[in-house]
């Protein structure tokens, strides 16, 4: 749960609602880039202020896992790491590496000591530390070095609280970089229907209880299924990532997310967690409560409980685990997970007795237990479901299915909501529903539970079909002129974007080549507007056959959130990458440079063999072959090899190789004349490769306007506009851009705002700062949430939506068109 993705006035409620559902603890990120707005101004005000919100979530009787970064992933703009890092071309993020530590130390300074004056147990309810995030998905030259200064810093601000690094592929080392003092930890994000998850988390058990440590899952799945499945297999700590969904406000959603290039990560931020983004509680809340009760009702057992691999006969007539686990009491007796992977109704059969198993249900089975700890001179050889209340000679099991009970070697069936008496102890059986509102048990059996919770929906939406547009414009600051097209970050826009506007003569022109452009160009060239380019840094032909003569060329570049994950693919999902138009080319000529390749390698023999490109044939399939030439061009190049499918080696003038991807496969190359070498795995059945070079001449001399964040959000926010009355659809050219101002009516809830339109992309701003962007039309994949709407959290007033008409790749088929603005509100 994270208080940067949720209005501050939501806070309480939400830590409340985590508690109610049993959970004890919540992690949180706190991301350097939220707290340093731009180079050494700090905030820590409003929505910032993180150590009100820790002080909230002591008061509610929550633990908190701190997790500082100073990357955190998450989805999250940059991965949390400031954008201006990148302009020190010395500097390595995530590096043992004076200039980067130099930043980390700063922001540690800030935030550490927040977090040491709210240490459990003394002062408040910081429980553990993590430093860093996944260190083993990114290639650290000197991971014993950078974990020891983090460690470092940390301890000299006081932390006393054990210190964790996990990992995000299993790496322990990679994550820790087996420093002393860092516990290593797991993230785990299995599939939740695959079988093996018991035995990859006993693997790891094992493993880290050789250093001494628990097995802390720091992230993972939402099911409670699974959750059951790593409980059974030895964690300690389970920590589900993201039950308690949110938003991602203004420019801070990342982008480039989970290894599909061009992926952009939506405004809302909800992965099917038990609470949506705007609080409501899914069926999984329940599913949450349930165990919250198994784990309370076994207690301190669970915490010294010893996993192993399954040691009581289980024969299931469903899909399940492959490998079944339980956890050993050292007093006797276990509990056995019992998977059902599948969809139908189940039986188990387990020490030779038959039991009902709900689809889709992991019910941790009692084997062998002795209940003298609950008072009763007794064992429970078996019991099929959830034990979820204990005490004065009364059981009480969860369960959707009849539960089997044998105690004492007397065996009874119980159906649901129904109570039985077996040797003196009373044997009841609730609902999952029931179970989750179970508050006390009477001697004798009676159970009292909370009232059946109320769970509206969204209301359904009303129409809004007129609107103010204002008739001034949002200013711009000028940031003057540039022979070529600089980063916008360069130019102080870190969140924001930027336009970059020339005049060029296009005279025998017919297309232009932009390489380095991220991460949103919506080019005009000569007043025509071409659909947005999303390419992430991709080199990207554009077609200018209609125009000749001198034109003026203008690209509004629009950052939707920095990587947050070291994609190698594409130049701008490099971790620390840069924003901005890159470089737009005239493309010159285009030569077809597929032909006349010598072949190196496999039994090829001097002088060697002239082949096509991808052309020699060989028995050695997979094995590598190098293909050479030379190019020449009087002016800079691009050489594009057309039939990439794996990555492939090319080196030029006998340089380190580089790796040209399927993603962007061109290769810039400087004036002159060059010894190319391409090198790839020989594939007699691939599509073959063909080569161009294109002669290139950048275009020059640019001027730069700027708009940031803060710019935008002023004039959105300000009053006093002139305005006019607009009667919805609004129809916009291409790239133009309107300011609606929507009234919306008083509400307590809040309201998710959905646009009947097509081809605009919509900022939208309320309660002072902006809420969010959607695009609408065609637009690049996204993840994350709903990409579809906008959220105006209750309590934020007004509504100032800043729309942009864009080119489709239908041309004026499809225009851009706002029809209407359908608010609904949650009613709870």
């Amino acid at each position: 749960m994270f208080y940067f993705r949720l209005p501050r006035e939501q806070w309480r409620e939400r830590l409340e609602q985590v508690r109610a559902s049993g959970y004890t603890c919540v992690d949180v990120y706190l991301p350097w880039n939220f707290h340093e707005l731009a180079p050494g101004r700090w905030s820590f005000e409003g929505r910032r202020d993180v150590a009100a919100f820790l002080d909230l979530a002591h008061e509610v009787g929550l633990y908190v896992i701190a997790r500082p970064g100073p990357y955190i992933c998450s989805e999250w703009d940059g991965g949390a790491l400031p954008a201006w890092l990148g302009l020190d071309g010395e500097l390595g993020v995530r590096q043992n590496e004076p200039r980067y530590l130099e930043r980390v130390i700063a922001w540690f300074d800030q935030v550490l000591p927040l977090l040491a004056e709210r240490q459990h147990p003394a002062n408040g309810p910081v429980i553990m530390v993590q430093l860093e995030n996944e260190l083993d998905f990114f290639d650290c030259t000197d991971r014993p070095g950078y974990l020891t200064a983090l460690r470092e810093a940390a301890r000299g601000h006081g932390i006393t609280v054990p210190l964790i690094a996990c990992s995000g592929q299993g790496d322990l080392a990679g994550a820790t970089g087996d420093v002393d003092g860092v516990v290593p930890a797991c993230n785990f994000y299995p599939d939740d229907d695959s079988p093996d998850i018991e035995a990859e988390v006993r693997r790891y058990a094992a493993l880290v209880a050789e250093r001494g440590v628990p097995l802390l899952v720091t992230e993972t799945n939402r099911r409670h299924r699974t959750l059951r499945r790593l409980l059974a297999g030895g964690a300690k700590l389970i920590a589900p990532y993201l039950q308690s969904s949110g938003w991602n406000f203004g420019y801070t959603p990342s982008s480039g997310n989970w290894g599909r290039p061009g992926n952009f990560m939506s405004h809302g931020y909800d992965f099917g967690g038990y609470v949506t983004s705007t609080g409501m509680e899914r069926p999984e809340y329940a599913e949450a409560q349930v165990l919250a009760r198994v784990v309370e009702v076994w207690g301190d057992r669970l915490a010294v409980a010893v996993p192993g691999a399954l040691d009581t006969e289980v024969a299931c007539d469903f899909p399940t685990s492959s490998d079944p686990a339980a956890l050993g009491f050292p007093e006797g007796g276990r509990l056995v997970a019992v998977a059902h992977l599948g969809t139908a109704p189940g039986t188990a059969v387990v020490r030779g007795v038959p039991v009902a198993v709900a689809p889709g249900s992991c019910p941790l089975m009692a084997v062998d237990v002795p209940l003298r700890p609950w008072g009763m001179d007794a064992t429970l050889t078996l019991a099929s479901a959830d034990l979820v209340a204990a005490a004065d000679g009364v059981l009480v099991f969860s369960s959707d299915v009849p539960v089997t009970v044998v105690l004492d070697g007397t065996r009874t069936e119980v159906p649901v909501s129904e109570r039985q008496a077996v040797g003196g102890v009373a044997l009841v059986v609730l609902p999952t529903s029931q179970a989750a509102r179970l508050r006390s048990v009477e001697p004798g059996g009676t159970v009292h539970g909370d009232d059946a919770p109320h769970r509206p929906g969204e209301s359904a939406p009303s129409a809004v079909h007129e609107v103010r547009r204002r008739r001034d414009r949002a200013p711009e600051e000028p940031a003057g002129l540039h022979a070529l097209p600089p980063a916008l970050e360069s130019l102080g826009v870190y969140r924001g974007r930027g336009a970059y506007r020339t005049a060029t003569d296009l005279t025998d022109i017919d297309e232009l080549l932009l390489t380095g452009a991220a991460d949103i160009v919506d080019l005009s060239v000569a007043g025509r507007s071409h659909p947005p380019i999303a390419g992430f840094g991709a080199a990207r032909r554009i077609d200018v056959r209609d125009v000749t003569g001198s034109v003026a060329i203008e690209a509004v570049v629009e950052i939707w959130g920095h990587a947050n994950f070291d994609d190698a693919r594409l130049p701008a999902l490099r971790l620390g990458a840069l924003r901005g138009l890159g470089t737009l080319w005239k493309v010159r000529t285009t030569t077809d440079v597929s032909s006349l390749w010598t072949v190196h390698g496999h039994w090829a023999g001097t002088p060697a063999p002239t082949r096509a490109l991808g052309g020699w044939s060989s028995t050695r399939v997979a094995a590598p072959v190098g293909y050479s030439r030379t190019v020449h061009s009087p002016t800079p190049s691009a050489l594009r090899l057309r039939g990439v499918v794996e990555p492939l080696g090319v080196s030029v003038d006998d340089g380190e190789p580089v790796t040209v991807h399927a993603e962007n496969p061109w290769l810039l190359l400087p004036a002159g004349t060059h010894h190319v070498t391409v090198t790839l795995p020989h594939h007699p059945g691939g599509p073959g490769l063909r080569a161009e070079l294109l002669a290139l001449d950048a275009v020059r001399d640019w001027s730069y306007a700027v708009q940031d964040d803060d710019l935008l959000t002023e004039f959105a926010t300000r009053p006093g506009h002139r305005t006019e009355a607009v009667r919805l659809p609004l129809a916009l050219k291409p790239g133009e851009e309107a300011w609606l101002d929507v009234d919306l009516p008083s509400s307590a809830d809040g309201y998710l705002v959905r646009l009947d339109a097509t081809q605009v992309r919509v900022t939208g701003w309320a309660g002072g700062e902006c809420v969010g962007r959607v695009w609408v039309g065609d637009r690049p994949a996204f993840s994350g949430g709903d990409p579809d709407s906008l959220w105006v959290p209750p309590g934020w007033p007004g509504l100032t939506l800043l729309v942009q008409g864009i080119e489709g790749p239908n041309g004026p088929d499809v225009g851009p068109e706002v029809r209407a603005l359908w608010l609904g509100a949650p009613t709870g």
